[in-house]
């Protein structure tokens, strides 16, 4: 299957590294976050991928021009694009009924064939991959007034969008020009129904700022590459 990426965006709140390169090589270990991803998708046996490029795009087609053992389109989605829109630009390149879509700065362990059965069997429009919501910080266990114990920043009982998605080509009937696809499209979606929810217990990481670059590559020091094993 096909696997659209989403690695236009401009990474602001990583202006350290992105005033150089764009937001998804920014390195995880030896390698950028974006190879990591496709490394993803390769170990499954998709190796089909359409990258939706915007800031700094000559430098991600660069790096991957040469990657073996995957076959990758380039289109320069603009610079000012949302993702709603960099996906309709992309539009006459979906050659199957169902494809895949990833943010190009999300790691996880999830596993992307039982993903895509779980879509099959709810025939839903959209399906996304939800991940527990983790504190940003630790939470204390009290009796009364005693505290009985620590929990350092856990995993939370509400889930969250963790991208990953499988979708099926009738979503482009619910766009817009310059609708945006968290706020309008998939929030439309669900109001019908046609959103489902892969729960995944498993490792989620997202790349939004300096913390998460460091906690990554903490994780890559200690060979504890979840996402790849």
């Amino acid at each position: 299957m096909q696997v659209v990426v989403l690695c236009g965006g401009k990474g602001t709140r990583l202006s350290e590294f992105t005033e150089e390169i764009p937001k998804p090589l920014i390195d995880v270990g030896s390698r950028p976050i974006l190879w990591h991803l496709v490394q993803i998708y390769k170990k499954f046996g998709h190796k089909d991928f359409i990258f939706c490029l915007g800031y700094k795009g000559n430098k991600i087609k660069d790096y991957f021009k040469n990657e073996k053992g995957a076959s990758i389109k380039f289109v320069d989605t603009g610079l000012e694009t949302n993702k709603a829109e960099r996906i309709q630009k992309v539009r006459n390149l979906i050659k199957g009924d169902d494809f895949f879509v990833t943010y190009g700065d999300d790691l996880s362990d999830v596993n992307i064939d039982s993903l895509y059965k779980f879509h099959k069997k709810n025939k839903k429009i959209v399906t996304l991959t939800a991940v527990n919501l983790e504190s940003p910080f630790g939470i204390l266990e009290l009796h009364d007034n005693e505290v009985v114990s620590f929990r350092e920043k856990p995993k939370l009982d509400h889930f969250m969008n963790g991208g990953f998605y499988v979708f099926n080509k009738k979503i482009f009937g619910y766009m817009k020009k310059r609708c945006d696809l968290e706020k309008d499209i998939l929030r439309d979606l669900a109001k019908i129904r046609q959103v489902s929810a892969f729960k995944h217990k498993g490792f989620w990481k997202s790349m939004n700022t300096l913390k998460d670059v460091i906690e990554l590559n903490e994780l890559y020091k200690k060979g504890q590459l979840k996402w790849l094993i």
